[in-house]
């Protein structure tokens, strides 16, 4: 018998045995073996061969009862009970693979009883159908099988429970009837589902996009019907004809999680058509073309050969700094450094050890002055000195008003953390001019070396984009930086920050509040800033609203709270590429005197660009507190795609030529909601190219 054979086969291979067969003994298995899975190894004897070898038993031992268990889940519907176990165990550990006696895998009890929850649980973990199904006939053939020797043992074991007297083996085989009724009931209904299924229909919303010049990518949904059978995997294929004939090739996806699949090495310039089809334990469905029918591999840059903005940019800004340091290093200043040992990286654990030492020259109260204080913090915890202070030194106790040039000067010095020494040797030339603004330069260049002496440490981060002021005339530069170590450092002191914030002990009033006293009572919202700032977008294409405003001293744009590094945007796909068609379309529609929507042609990638970017731009209107009519004198900016690491690209949206940047005194009616702030120009673009 073909049963017989797989058994016979899967007993030789040393396999599992079928487990408790019953719904009330599976339920039982499942209650004694929840604690036992996690047994605590660690009791027995690691230097015993013996215990190795029994500890190694012992595991074997669960990992055989979890595939038993298993197994009874999904024969018995029990989804919660499936994921847990696919959630404490590996595929491996499950061998969520390995047939049982029967021939059959978890995911083909799933499908042939059409459990779809369950089958795409473990469609998600890795799991496959049997690979002795090789035809519909040998499927059938099995199950009927099954059925077959299931009925014939109920019946064997009736006549016997029937004809003998009472006893210890006659309730024993009542136990195995009840067993075997159960089974045969399972069997004849995964038979019924198979034979009641049929192919499932074409996938869904198939839309295909140019991905690159060389690429184009497929995306689709499950079918609207699968026929009383779970999809198991999806074939795309493609070609040069609209015929597909000949086909130039097919990819099977049996990874079910993100329904898309990206077809690379393609020639540019050349159309190429998509289909896609559903496959489940009834065969291959019908195939769906791909809407547009075709795409043509390219890029936006093709129109105009257009070479990336930034191309070379960063290695020739190295070769200019590395050209003004030749320049410098003859200089007089230098030669007393000349045999100054270089400096040495002191680990973490060691250079703050200097926040506790007696002599460290930081700063416990503010008098007046411009001052710097380095925030270091890892979780909710945050880097103290010896006297529970956050660290502080002073700039100039002379300096009462800090302009804007010479902070967002600052900013641009916390590029160059590693060059401090350099900077201030090559400011010292300068000096003979007696210039004040140079003097304040220098100076701040002498506490980030003071700070960073104290501290041991080089970076002392990315510097908030505003300084917190008083009405003393106090004013704290503040730099953030996150620890990301586990490390536990030798005699350094980190205090929760509310602990921090109760503890300190005020010497100003609340009407009044210093400086240090501001900065506590904000540091939450600093750092979530600091953690935001560093955030980046997931791949795809976005629109962008560039609004700007300009001050006395300075130009600011606008961006969101959750993401102060990016414009205001939302996203308009995930495919980032702009295609060949899609920019020229967008040039004509940027060329005409009257913009008037113009809609593409029906299927095709510019008119599916053209829904998008209406539906975009509603959403962008709405987001920064724009009428929808206003957004009629609004226009696209057309000279480029922003494009930021090949994964993330922006179209820009523009006011209107008067109403980009609002000048001092002039009135913005349409006033974005809450979640904004206004960055610094120049704070901004450190941001973004970070």
């Amino acid at each position: 018998k073909m049963t017989q054979q797989m058994r016979d086969l899967q007993l030789a291979q040393a396999r599992k045995p079928p487990g408790p067969s019953s719904p009330n003994a599976a339920k039982r298995l499942y209650r004694n073996l929840s604690g036992k899975f996690r047994v605590n190894y660690t009791s027995f004897d690691e230097g015993s061969l013996a215990g190795r070898g029994e500890k190694e038993k012992l595991r074997k031992s669960y990992l055989f009862q979890s595939n038993a268990a298993l197994f009874e889940a999904v024969e018995l519907q029990d989804l919660d009970r499936v994921q847990e176990l696919l959630k404490q165990y590996s595929p491996e550990e499950l061998d969520l693979n390995t047939p049982n006696s029967e021939g059959l895998l978890p995911l083909d009890i799933a499908i042939m009883t059409n459990n779809a929850p369950i089958a795409r649980a473990l469609l998600q973990a890795g799991a496959k159908e049997s690979p002795h199904f090789v035809s519909l006939e040998s499927r059938s053939l099995h199950l009927s099988t099954l059925v077959r020797e299931a009925e014939q043992r109920v019946n064997e074991l009736t006549a016997q429970v029937v004809n003998e007297a009472p006893n210890a083996d006659c309730s024993e085989k009542e136990k195995q009837l009840k067993a075997w009724e159960w089974r045969y009931r399972l069997y004849k209904r995964m038979k019924a589902g198979f034979e009641h299924a049929r192919v499932p229909d074409a996938p869904t919303n198939v839309h295909l996009s140019v991905a690159s010049s060389s690429s184009v990518q497929v995306t689709f949904w499950e079918p609207l019907s699968v026929n009383s059978a779970v999809v198991t995997k999806y074939k795309v294929e493609w070609s040069s004809s609209p015929t597909f004939s000949p086909p130039l090739g097919e990819a099977v996806i049996d990874k079910l999680k993100n329904l898309h699949f990206t077809i690379r090495g393609l020639v540019s310039g050349t159309a190429y058509y998509v289909q896609v089809s559903a496959y489940n334990m009834k065969g291959w469905g019908p195939p769906q073309a791909s809407v547009p029918p075709f795409a043509i591999p390219s890029n936006w840059r093709e129109y105009d050969g257009r070479a990336p903005r930034r191309r070379g940019q960063a290695e020739a800004l190295d070769h200019l700094l590395g050209q003004v340091k030749t320049v410098h290093q003859h200089c007089v200043c230098h030669e007393p450094c000349k045999n100054q040992p270089q400096s040495r990286k002191h680990s973490v654990s060691k250079s703050l050890k200097h926040l506790f030492h007696p002599g460290s020259k930081f700063l416990k109260t503010l008098k007046r002055g411009l001052y710097l204080t380095a925030i270091f913090y890892k979780d909710d915890n945050i880097l103290v000195t010896h006297e529970d202070q956050i660290p502080v030194v002073e700039i100039d106790d002379t300096y009462s008003c800090l302009l804007m040039q010479d902070f967002l000067w600052f900013t641009k010095v916390s590029c160059m953390w590693d060059e401090i020494l350099w900077l201030r040797q090559c400011v010292t030339v300068s000096q003979s001019s007696c210039s004040c603004i140079l003097q304040t330069r220098f100076k701040m260049l002498l506490a980030i070396s003071q700070m960073q002496g104290l501290l041991g440490i080089q970076d002392l981060g990315q510097v908030f984009f505003e300084p917190v002021k008083d009405k003393q005339g106090n004013i704290l530069i503040v730099t953030l930086k996150e620890v990301k170590t586990n490390q536990t450092f030798e005699s350094v002191r980190w205090v929760p920050i509310c602990k921090l914030q109760t503890s300190r002990k005020s010497v100003s009033s609340p009407e009044e509040p210093t400086a240090l006293d501001t900065l506590l009572i904000s540091i939450q919202d600093k750092l979530a800033y600091h953690q935001r700032s560093s955030h980046a977008l997931s791949p795809g294409l976005y629109l962008g609203y560039l609004k700007l405003c300009s001050a006395v001293d300075q130009i600011r744009v606008l961006v969101p709270e959750q993401l102060p590094n990016i414009l205001c945007h939302v996203k308009i796909r995930s495919n980032p590429n702009i295609s060949r068609e899609e920019w020229e379309w967008l040039q004509k529609m940027a060329s005409m005197e009257e913009p008037v929507p113009a809609e593409p042609e029906a299927e095709t990638t510019q008119n599916h660009l053209f829904q998008e970017l209406q539906v975009a731009i509603k959403e962008l209107m709405t987001l920064v507190n724009i009428p929808l009519q206003e957004a009629k004198d609004f226009r696209l900016y057309s000279q480029e795609v922003l494009d930021f690491g090949g994964q993330v690209s922006f179209l820009l949206l523009l006011p209107p030529s008067d109403d980009v940047c609002t000048a001092p005194g002039q009135n913005n009616p349409y006033t974005p909601r809450s979640g904004f702030l206004t960055l610094p120009l120049q704070i901004f673009e450190l941001g973004e190219e970070g």
